[in-house]
């Protein structure tokens, strides 16, 4: 079970996350690409990071929002969709050259990633862009109880699709996460962390917070290490899958 992790999304004096901490703890970084965080010299450097660390790099592209760090739903047609996908990729795929690193994946971001798996044509726009690209380049996307019918888009549209689960959060009966704004949503006992993390990695799947089992098969398993505790839980993860290798 690979651990994947959102990082480069600090921006100009503005620090956030603890990437130096954090990237030797994984083996994927989905970069921001500008467009919800990360200027270009927090991307240069975020790649430096990755480099430095054998850390496979995915773009994390996200609608154009700033102010909101890409958390905001903006409307846009399936034409814009590829445009705005098409012109991160190209960049952040420029700065990997520039780094010897080539780009691995690609992790839509916040509500860019949420209204794609509501709307089966924003998934479409969003795969085709994907396709346009790079023809090899992987889509990850969050793991539910629907995987089957989005692994059968992907082979509609030709593209390879990596399915991610989380290890700090809780899951409906649908596979679904719990909004943030229901208490629970959040994990953050680090040994439930490490054990939902443990039975992904082993059972391929979870219990959701109701205890239904779900059968939730990912490849990737997201982390945050944005804080001392969150780090704290990244490192017993790492420590736990490694024991059980």
């Amino acid at each position: 079970m690979k651990l994947n992790c959102d990082l480069g999304e600090s921006y100009g004096a503005w620090q956030m996350g603890q990437d130096d901490k954090v990237m030797p703890l994984i083996d994927m970084a989905n970069v921001a690409c500008g467009f919800h965080a990360a200027d270009p010299m927090v991307i240069r450097n975020t790649l430096a990071l990755a480099a430095r660390h054998q850390v496979e790099v995915g773009a994390h592209p996200s609608y154009h929002d700033l102010p909101g760090f890409g958390r905001r739903s903006i409307h846009h047609t399936p034409e814009e969709i590829q445009a705005l996908m098409l012109y991160q990729l190209g960049a952040l795929e420029g700065m990997c050259r520039a780094e010897g690193l080539t780009l691995k994946y690609v992790k839509p971001h916040g509500a860019l990633n949420n209204d794609m798996m509501r709307d089966g044509n924003l998934l479409r726009a969003v795969m085709g862009s994907v396709k346009t690209f790079r023809q090899d380049l992987p889509l990850m996307i969050p793991v539910t109880c629907c995987y089957r019918e989005h692994q059968q888009i992907a082979d509609e549209v030709g593209l390879p699709l990596l399915l991610e689960a989380f290890a700090d959060r809780a899951y409906d009966n649908q596979g679904q996460l719990v909004s943030r704004r229901v208490a629970g949503a959040v994990h953050e006992d680090p040994d439930i962390i490490v054990r939902q993390a443990l039975c992904f990695a082993r059972q391929k799947g979870t219990h959701s917070s109701t205890g239904q089992w779900l059968d939730l098969p990912a490849d990737s398993l997201c982390v945050h290490g944005d804080n001392d505790a969150a780090l704290a839980a990244v490192k017993a993860i790492r420590q736990a899958l490694n024991a059980g290798s």
